[in-house]
């Protein structure tokens, strides 16, 4: 493109300000005409790019980029997302192909992207150009497909400001320490003063207001690449945690947050906790991860929307009862590009916002290769998972109930939320940390048996126990091998001892349920029992993300590729979605509900033995006959059990087609995936 001075220059030379020979000047007349051409072809060939609204409102759900006056245009070609705008070229958040537009080829087109998150800076959009011999599979994504090198651009966009930066974004709930209470979180642009505003009714006028903390963490806090790097770093805002205290058992309570000078959030509303209660109700998987409208770095899925859909489905189903979601590690899946946090918390909020949303730490929150403690047989087992976060990011943004930490070896903030436990209703609820120290003589394994050791129950007959890697598994994986070594050696005889009802894992990114088994041992192979002595094991990794091979391939079996499945598992399946837990004090029910149609995929009743039931002679958790046969009269059952039973009609009644058949002899049906490493 020439420029002004260039264009100056050579009319210069024609007009005669140079030393151009006076016989010559028809030729230069002729050079003047072509100049003039070519100056008014570049004028006419400006590239324009546009991004609007310039100013997303709260009815605004979608951003238009178009563009026109691209010469030659390429397939490759491609529009670049950036937020600061002061980002450098190279640093974009994730971009577009042109070819995206039915009219790319003509130079101009039209985009659309769903509304950003408020990343608390405005948007800008660059238009580059990416010839194919300029490949470079030296600087890939997670799929191995070349990175844009950002070198030619070509145009530029107006700014885009999506939302208030001042305003509360990412709300979630959490139960804290006591029944009575309730965590809420949320993230603003600054750190100025916010509370929480709660009440029974929706008319504020009686609403409590309790004040704020506030967090935050910073670029050098991150311990390895590309966290701390400015490709992947971005300023996180600042993190407010309120604590709702003083709530009446099982009420549905409205709350919003904020301030009047900065604004306040909408409206929402949860039932709070109720340690009476005879029954519960929870909504758990692992490894859901987060969707991102474009392509970056790291493999992103939509999957984790679907997942986020049905379970949105079943709490409105539930009315008022109380239930909440536990996500067993593996959370966002950002692994060091921080706007994904962005994403992930503006996908959940519709669910978390409105009911309790636990977590535990994954590989991907903490992996690192030095983290301050490393026994002799973890070597080779944790990595770069984490993308250099070091669990800062997962123990800013969330704060579950207890005060577990581990310091994250490089003087940021120390990794919290690593262990802890509550009850809700009839079961007590253990979370552990497989990415820190569990063995015998640690500060995990010394909690978990105390925990264990005090439940009472008698008010909680079940126990459910979650950690992200599985202790049981028909994946090969054989990273894992030497992890898992350990916990059979040092947790299987605490979940055993402590009659741990199901122990659930995350980790393999597919669902399998095993049989009650203790040293590898089934105890029972049906699929309706009487709590045998030990627990059940049941990978939930199926939440959304899909870069792992389904059982691990088999190359000198062609013929049958798929590692076999082992009698001790009762049933496994390939597709995404999540398992509901109800229980009351009868029995516990697991389902697993499979995303392509939301419904019961497979199903296993566990009873306590703390009521009898017709069907079952079995023993009863102290070792004592539960003895009841057909022809035996009924017994009156309580009424609290049957408004236990009524619900868990309520939410099985519509999920329950094409469960009928579905058990171990027909559960080859294989969703494809991606074979990479979990």
């Amino acid at each position: 493109m020439l420029t002004r001075h260039a264009t100056s220059n050579l009319l210069d030379a024609v007009t005669g300000k140079s030393k151009m020979h006076p016989e010559n000047s028809h030729l230069s007349f002729l050079l003047f005409l072509a100049v003039a051409a070519l100056a008014a072809g570049e004028a006419a060939a400006v590239t324009t790019l546009t991004a609007t609204p310039a100013k997303l409102t709260s009815t605004d759900q979608q951003i238009t980029i178009r563009w026109s006056g691209l010469l030659d245009p390429d397939g490759l070609d491609y529009v670049a997302i950036y937020s600061p705008p002061s980002s450098r070229d190279f640093d974009f958040l994730g971009y577009l192909f042109l070819n995206g537009s039915a009219t790319w080829r003509q130079g101009s087109g039209e985009l659309t992207l769903p509304r950003l998150p408020n990343l608390r800076t405005p948007y800008q959009f660059r238009l580059f150009r990416w010839p194919a011999k300029e490949y470079s599979y030296h600087h890939i994504d997670h799929d191995r497909n070349p990175l844009p090198h950002a070198k030619h651009r070509v145009a530029v966009s107006g700014e885009v400001v999506v939302g208030d930066p001042a305003h509360p974004e990412q709300v979630h709930l959490a139960f804290a320490d006591r029944d009575d209470e309730m965590r809420v979180m949320f993230v603003c642009g600054d750190g100025g003063k916010r509370v929480v505003r709660y009440g029974l009714g929706k008319e504020e006028t009686d609403w409590k207001e309790v004040g704020t903390e506030v967090r935050t963490y910073e670029q050098k806090h991150m311990c390895d690449s590309p966290a701390n790097s400015s490709v992947g770093w971005r300023d996180p805002g600042f993190v407010f945690d309120g604590l709702m205290k003083g709530l009446e058992p099982g009420k549905r309570y409205f709350y919003k947050v904020g301030s009047d000078s900065e604004g306040w959030s909408e409206t929402y509303s949860f039932v709070s906790r109720d340690s009476k209660a005879n029954e519960t109700i929870a909504f758990l998987f692992g490894d859901l991860g987060t969707y991102v409208p474009y392509i970056t770095y790291e493999r992103t899925q939509a999957e984790s929307l679907s997942t986020v859909k049905w379970i949105l489905r079943d709490i409105q189903a539930l009315g008022d009862k109380p239930a909440f979601i536990s996500h067993i590690g593996d959370i966002s899946y950002a692994r060091g590009y921080s706007w994904v946090w962005d994403h992930f918390f503006n996908q959940i909020e519709p669910i978390a916002a409105n009911m309790p949303y636990h977590v535990c730490i994954g590989n991907h929150e903490y992996d690192w290769p030095l983290q301050p403690w490393k026994p002799l047989w973890a070597d080779g087992i944790y990595g770069t998972d984490g993308g250099g976060e070091c669990g800062i990011p997962y123990s800013v943004k969330f704060r579950m109930p207890g005060s577990s930490i581990l310091p994250t070896g490089n003087g940021g903030p120390d990794t919290r939320n690593l262990y802890y436990s509550f009850d809700s209703g009839v079961v007590h609820f253990v979370y552990m940390s497989t990415e820190t120290n569990f063995v015998q003589g640690s500060d995990q394994y010394n909690f978990l048996k105390a925990d264990l050791e005090k439940v009472n129950r008698t008010r909680t007959p079940f126990i459910v126990f979650q950690g992200h890697r599985p202790m049981y598994t028909s994946s090969k994986e054989s990273r894992d091998a030497a992890l898992k070594q350990q916990m059979l050696q040092h947790l299987e005889p605490l979940l055993v001892t402590y009659n741990v009802t199901v122990a659930l894992w995350g980790h393999v990114h597919r669902y399998e349920r095993f049989c009650p088994v203790k040293n590898f041992q089934c105890l029972n192979t049906s699929s309706s029992f009487l709590y045998p002595g030990a627990p059940i094991h049941v990978v939930i990794g199926m939440g959304g993300q899909d870069w792992q091979s389904i059982w691990q391939p088999r190359p000198d079996h062609p013929d049958d590729p798929i590692f076999p499945q082992p009698e001790r598992s009762m049933y496994r399946g390939g597709e995404f979605g999540y398992t509901r837990l109800v229980a009351t004090r009868e029995k516990l029910t697991l389902t697993y509900v499979g995303n392509h149609d939301g419904q019961v995929h497979d199903m296993v009743e566990i009873f306590s033995g703390l009521v009898s039931s017709n069907n079952h002679d079995a023993e009863m958790m102290d070792g004592s006959k539960l003895s009841t046969g057909v022809g035996t009269k009924p017994k009156k059952f309580p009424l609290y059990m049957g408004i236990g039973g009524s619900v868990i009609f309520a939410l099985l009644l519509g999920f329950s087609v094409g469960f009928l058949a579905r058990r171990k002899n027909d559960v080859a049906q294989w969703t494809p995936v991606k074979s990479e490493e979990s």
